[in-house]
């Protein structure tokens, strides 16, 4: 048997060595397709899987929906004659690859637990066309033991056995939209393998089209390096935000207060307050090791806490922007308000989970008027309804306040000064910049 696993994990590595393998990435989100691209352009024969046919007809035209890939570069891998980048929504073709990386959603369920049912789904397909000597790769962020406890048993269900007819590893994605300095080329990667040659394997694939390439002892390891990071933010930011909600009563400015405690070379981290949390990453990841924490009888009061803290800046802003109207001697109810900015950071089109959307449903049930601008993002359905943006240049009516929710860089600071009475800048936006008209969360 150990010549057998010898010989079969061999040839495995070399096909990956040589790049003459057949890969395959599930899901063509936001991780998937850089992914491929990124083997793409290494020359590895790569195909592409979703179930959304407008994501797979976009890609065949060489047409990116992702704003870390340029068109350009999309057109000319799947237009050119050697190897060109494939892409469909049928499964079979499972069995016709050697590598298999899974970059499928994980949300969360109302009651704030684990929804792994995209990573159910995605292994269901896989283990229909598994074939031996192939290598799995879990991409998608959940909890520790997932892919040990989850997708190890469904693929051994029919007799095949892991470490010697096929490879299972996990990987966490590490994205971080709009960057331009950290991509998926040169983030580093962190994988773990059911096996030692599960690890080694994987390790060789990444190596193909990424930078760096860390190594840790298993597939639970590598699961709970993604939560510590996404956690280690999302308590750091409910630190900052409660010294922000802290500061207003102590009259204090808290923009101030983090800028001289960084001039410390050692020892202090500057994170910086904001309207709340958004995006697929440090709302969610959190409540996975929470979840998992809680099975093993853990409280994790950290998590707990900074969720909570996270969770209340939204309602501290709309009581921020009732103050700042007070002192005008206006009232929020049958106010007109501009949010500037609908999407979760700046730069991205992005706005799942974004603090906007709960700032807007909290002013319009005080009874203002909202209305929202953001160039990254044209149109947005809320509350069953699509809103469409404004162009600032062509804004006609009176707005007795803007909400800078989102710092996006074209937004001119100057013109917007000029354009409103006043701004509830939740963002240090106008940093630098003193005015009676400017009001700082």
């Amino acid at each position: 048997m150990a010549n057998s696993v010898s010989q079969t994990s061999l040839q495995l590595e070399q096909k990956i060595k040589t790049k003459k393998f057949k890969a395959g990435i599930i899901g063509l989100g936001y991780v998937g397709l850089p992914l491929t691209v990124e083997f793409a352009k290494e020359g590895v024969d790569v195909v592409g899987i979703d179930i959304d046919q407008h994501k797979i007809s976009k890609v065949q035209k060489g047409i990116s929906y992702i704003q870390d890939v340029s068109s350009e570069a999309l057109k000319e891998l799947v237009t050119r004659r050697s190897a060109p980048l494939h892409v469909t929504n049928d499964f079979s073709v499972i069995r016709e690859l050697d590598t298999i990386n899974i970059c499928v959603p994980t949300p969360l369920r109302k009651s704030k637990d684990p929804d792994i049912s995209y990573i159910v789904a995605a292994a269901e397909e896989v283990v229909r066309y598994l074939h031996k000597d192939m290598l799995i790769i879990l991409e998608s962020t959940t909890y520790p033991g997932t892919t040990e406890e989850v997708i190890l048993p469904m693929l051994q269900k029919n007799g095949l056995k892991v470490g010697v007819d096929f490879y299972l590893a996990f990987s966490p994605e590490r994205v971080d939209p709009g960057n331009p300095h950290y991509q998926t080329r040169n983030i580093p990667k962190v994988v773990g393998g059911v096996t030692q040659k599960c690890t080694e394997l994987a390790q060789a694939f990444y190596k193909i089209a990424i930078d760096e390439v860390h190594t840790v002892s298993s597939p639970r390891a590598a699961e709970m390096v993604k939560l510590l990071e996404n956690t280690f933010r999302s308590v750091n930011i409910g630190l900052v935000n409660e010294v922000c909600q802290m500061s207003q009563k102590l009259g204090v400015n808290v923009w101030e207060i983090i800028d001289a405690a960084a001039t410390k070379p050692f020892g202090f981290m500057p994170f910086y307050p904001g309207p709340g949390l958004g995006g697929h990453c440090i709302p969610i990841d959190p409540h996975y090791l929470a979840w998992k924490a809680r099975i093993h009888g853990f409280s994790p009061r950290f998590i707990d806490l900074a969720s909570e803290v996270n969770s209340s800046m939204p309602e501290f802003v709309v009581s921020k922007a009732q103050a700042v109207l007070n002192d005008h001697k206006k009232a929020l109810n049958g106010s007109k308000i501009l949010i500037l900015g609908v999407t979760y950071k700046k730069n991205v089109s992005d706005y799942r989970e974004s603090p906007a959307l709960e700032v807007i449903e909290l002013l319009e049930k005080q009874g203002v008027d909202v209305v929202y601008s953001d160039p990254f993002v044209p149109e947005l359905y809320l509350h069953n309804q699509v809103r469409k943006s404004v162009q600032l240049e062509n804004l006609k009516s009176h707005f007795d306040l803007a909400i800078l929710v989102t710092d996006h860089d074209q937004f001119d600071r100057q013109s917007l000064l000029n354009q409103f009475p006043l701004i509830l800048d939740t963002r240090n936006a106008f940093r630098g910049i003193v005015s009676e008209k400017i009001v700082r969360i």
